[in-house]
């Protein structure tokens, strides 16, 4: 669709937004005085009847003909409504504006928008409200370039002309040329009403703005004076909430003078979506009439954050009230069941999806074979599959998923080669599957094959073909299936962007990495794009930009994980920082509440191993909640070669010789430690030792031809 608008920057702001149920709106402006109710019987007896008084008092054909048209519009009486256009056209009442505008709004009400349109262009003389009757016409009935054409031609156009238009771009998902007329309408000093700014506010959360545009929109209605409307406020709100500014959010919630229960359930999902789901519980439970939205969206919630038990108890509760479950929340708990491993409950649901008949939809049967499937019940996940649509692919889809999660990649393949059909899904997951199994030469065959067969990939599919590019290290495939995916205008997700981005710099091209990671650093929302720049210049030994990009990523509202602080304290321990490592260890339970794992403590094992710091590291592999594996005891081993502390490189040893006891090159570190030291004798019954046990040192070798 073509907007012709006169662009002039005036109101730099807004935002879309999901459609929200709101009142008709009152279009215009002037009241029409009440009169007693009549039917469109009585209206035409009292035009009739004042014909034949015409000698006593004027006759008043025009009130009594538009409460005729009104009548049978309100009560759909077409054939009495085109009696009546027959007897104006008689009369030689057609150039009177008034009855003209009722008849085409009758036509227009009784949904024969072509009769209102021969009206309209008949007419020689036509005033706003005409316009803006006609306009609303093709609005409601989805004629949007006949609405447009008539807007574009209005020499006088006013609030209604403007939110009409407006109102219908939105409804049909126009966002952006919705908020260029709104701008115009700005630009022409044309004032916005609650309507308005209900479809505006949708507009921009849809096309994004940035929370400036938020409060500027939020600014507008208070200045226009439409706070009391309550669909204008829950708007804004869910522009706070999907911008996830909750702090304003709340404000706005506390301050709203009039609440119903779409507002309650935006800021409950607003706090869902968040992960602050005993916030959510707060508001839920303020809410006096829950709607099944109410409880789908805290229920939702609890399931996203994986709190199983805790959805199940809202759940039950539901029941208590009566209400029942619908297909989509049991697709909710299967998943999240599937996701947690929980088989006993997610058996439940599957019964109660037989039980309630949703067993026999598509969806529902690929969402069993899933669950299944990810609890490791592969047999079950056979039987789902067998008794259900083998022409529905997404129940195909969802096997090979679950054959290829519990690593059962030829009967993956075998039944991805028996597909009747196969869309991008079926694809992307054999090609997940050889990827994760290290295969990557496979998964790039695939890859190629499912060019050559027409189907175009997807940014789910380029993670895993990126990731194969990884595993290999080729840099000109990366760089081939970088422009691919640019080319073919694939969504450079933050997922999609950090495998990239890890692609680079595990193919030794650390500038990609870096020049590819600040073209989207504004643009990102995760943290996986920051983790993956911050591990790849810590492994590269550029450990100050990496700390660098760390400290950035604090000063936005983005959290770390787990992660990101292998990549921080791998940078620390490349550059020396011991300090720099201790205190960023520490915040990571602190401040972060990220647990540390295992790789965390052999982080700060080799920082204070390379610092000769040998006492400190065995104190914190001594204080490690979990067993330290032959890799720490590797590297404090290794230390105390190279600082020549024998007393713990014996303990680090006999550590390495309990958790692997024909571990070789750890026997051979401590022969070297003792013959460092001059224990001569130690050292020859260190080899002795190894060679009664059989015990070697592994070859070295090269990869380099």
């Amino acid at each position: 669709m073509i907007i012709g608008i006169r662009h002039k920057p005036s109101f730099h702001l807004l935002v879309p937004l999901f459609s929200l149920s709101f009142p008709s709106p009152k279009w215009v402006s002037s009241t029409t005085p009440k009169t007693p109710s009549l039917d469109h019987h009585a209206h035409l007896q009292i035009f009739l009847d004042s014909e034949k008084n015409t000698k006593k008092q004027k006759p008043n054909y025009e009130f009594s003909l538009v409460s005729a048209f009104k009548s049978c519009s309100a009560h759909s009486r077409i054939p009495q409504g085109q009696q009546l256009h027959s007897l104006v056209l008689k009369s030689g009442l057609k150039s009177n504006i008034f009855i003209l505008n009722s008849l085409i709004t009758f036509y227009i009400k009784c949904g024969l928008i072509s009769n209102a349109k021969t009206i309209f262009d008949s007419c020689t003389r036509l005033d706003a409200v005409s316009c803006n009757i006609m306009l609303c016409g093709y609005v409601k009935f989805g004629f949007l370039n006949d609405a447009y054409e008539l807007f574009d031609k209005m020499t006088e156009r006013n609030c209604v002309s403007y939110t009409t238009i407006i109102m219908g771009l939105v409804q049909k998902g126009f966002w952006s040329e919705g908020i260029w007329v709104f701008r115009d309408m700005r630009w022409f000093g044309v004032g916005p009403n609650e309507v308005t700014m209900v479809n505006v506010i949708s507009a921009y959360l849809h096309c994004g703005g940035g929370i400036k545009v938020d409060k500027m929109l939020h600014g507008l209605v208070l200045k226009i004076g439409v706070t009391g409307f309550v669909h204008v406020y829950t708007n804004l709100l869910h522009l706070y909430c999907f911008r996830r500014c909750l702090k304003d959010a709340s404000v706005l919630f506390n301050e709203m003078p009039e609440k119903n229960v779409v507002s309650w359930n935006v800021m409950l999902n607003g706090y869902t979506k968040a992960g602050l789901v005993d916030l959510g519980k707060e508001v839920f439970e303020q809410i006096v009439d829950k709607d099944v939205v109410s409880w789908g969206t805290i229920i939702d919630g609890y399931l996203q954050a994986a709190r199983l038990n805790d959805a199940v108890k809202i759940y039950r509760e539901m029941l208590y009230t009566g209400l029942r479950p619908n297909d989509i929340m049991i697709v909710d708990f299967l998943s999240t069941c599937g996701q947690v491993m929980s088989n006993f409950e997610g058996k439940q649901f599957h019964g109660v999806a037989v039980k309630l008949g949703f067993d026999l939809l598509d969806f529902i049967q690929a969402t069993i074979i899933h669950f299944y499937a990810a609890c490791g019940a592969v047999d079950l996940a056979h039987l789902q599959f067998e008794i259900g649509n083998k022409d529905h692919v997404a129940c195909w889809n969802a096997l090979i998923a679950g054959l290829v999660r519990n690593r059962k990649i030829n009967e993956a393949r075998d039944l991805f080669d028996h597909m009747p059909a196969r869309d991008v899904f079926s694809w992307s997951s054999m090609i997940s599957g050889y990827s994760q199994s290290k295969q990557p030469d496979l998964a790039l065959g695939l890859f190629h094959e499912m060019l050559a067969s027409g189907v175009k990939p997807n940014e789910i599919t380029m993670v895993s073909v990126v990731s194969s590019i990884a595993s290999l290290g080729t840099l000109k495939e990366g760089r081939w299936a970088h422009d691919y995916i640019c080319k073919s205008s694939i969504p450079l997700n933050d997922n999609l962007s950090a495998t990239l981005i890890d692609m680079y710099a595990k193919c030794a091209s650390i500038n990609d990495a870096l020049e590819l990671f600040n073209q989207i650093r504004e643009k990102a929302v995760d943290v996986s794009p920051w983790n993956a720049i911050i591990c790849g210049l810590a492994m590269h030994g550029h450990a100050h930009l990496s700390l660098d990009i760390f400290s950035d990523l604090l000063r936005r509202n983005i959290k770390p994980n787990s992660i990101t602080f292998i990549g921080v304290l791998s940078a620390c321990c490349h550059a020396g920082l011991v300090e720099a490592g201790e205190q960023h260890f520490q915040s990571m339970t602190k401040l972060y509440y990220v647990k540390p794992n295992v790789k965390h403590c052999g982080c700060m094992v080799d920082l204070f191993g390379r610092a000769g710091r040998l006492k400190e590291a065995e104190d914190l592999i001594r204080s490690m909640p979990m067993e330290a594996d032959i890799v720490i005891w590797g590297t404090l081993l290794a230390a105390c070669r190279t600082h020549g502390n024998t007393e713990i490189g014996e303990r680090a040893a006999e550590n390495l010789a309990r958790l692997e006891p024909s571990h070789g090159p750890s026997r051979v570190l401590l022969s070297n430690i003792y013959a460092d030291a001059g224990k001569w004798n130690d050292a020859f019954l260190v080899r002795q030792a190894m060679q009664s046990r059989g015990l070697t040192r592994s070859t070295g070798y090269s990869g380099v031809a």
